[in-house]
């Protein structure tokens, strides 16, 4: 049997708040209509509850090792998408301490935003690699992640909309387990070894068959 791919849908803003409506016990909307107070205010719920998860950093809105070329004024312009930025490697080189700092990025040791070889701050070919968190579009997360999306803002609207405690400790238990199924797919996607093998290595564990090549 042949399944169309329009069977598999994934979660929309729509939806999304739809199902913060229904949780809180209101009807569903067949448009996001931004001018009623009550959908524009759990829309805005949903934009902050996507912001505070992916905040956290997941594997599969962090990237590390972006090369980063400083402009005409020395600085790096961080984008506003950003939710966080370092420095790769920069727990071994305390030399050098970034954050994100008025739309730039700002180095914490020489209390500046002026990025040189003399100052130390960039590689020998005047670059310098960083790790960033990303804040990706709702309708781009991996579905476990909006699901976690949608309850916690379904539980914030319970407790700000509703005030019914019950209704929110019950959102809340979907939240968690929500939450649990966000780490099932980080450890999953995010190939965490305790030996700290970094990207583009490779490491072969020891298997008892290799006691035949010998």
């Amino acid at each position: 049997m042949t399944v169309s791919s329009s069977t598999f849908k994934t979660d929309t803003e729509l939806s999304a708040v739809n199902q913060v409506l229904g949780a809180i016990g209101q009807a569903p909307i067949t448009a996001l209509d931004y001018a009623n107070p009550e959908i524009s205010y759990i829309y805005q719920l949903l934009q902050e509850c996507n912001r505070d998860v992916q905040s956290e950093g997941w594997s599969f809105n962090t990237e590390t090792h972006v090369t980063e070329r400083p402009d005409a004024n020395n600085q790096i312009l961080i984008t506003s998408n950003v939710l966080q930025a370092d420095m790769s490697g920069d727990f071994a080189n305390r030399n050098v301490n970034v954050i994100i700092k008025d739309g730039k990025l700002y180095d914490k040791v020489q209390h500046t935003n002026e990025f040189t070889k003399e100052k130390g701050l960039l590689n020998n070919d005047g670059t310098i690699d960083l790790d960033y968190v990303y804040l990706l579009e709702f309708t781009d997360l991996p579905q476990p992640f909006k699901r976690l999306v949608i309850y916690r803002a379904a539980t914030r609207a319970a407790a700000q909309l509703v005030s019914n405690p019950t209704l929110v400790q019950m959102l809340s238990q979907n939240e968690a387990r929500a939450q649990a199924y966000c780490m099932e797919y980080e450890c999953n996607q995010g190939d965490y070894s305790m030996m700290g093998w970094r990207d583009g290595t490779v490491w072969h564990s020891y298997s008892p068959s290799d006691v035949l090549q010998r």
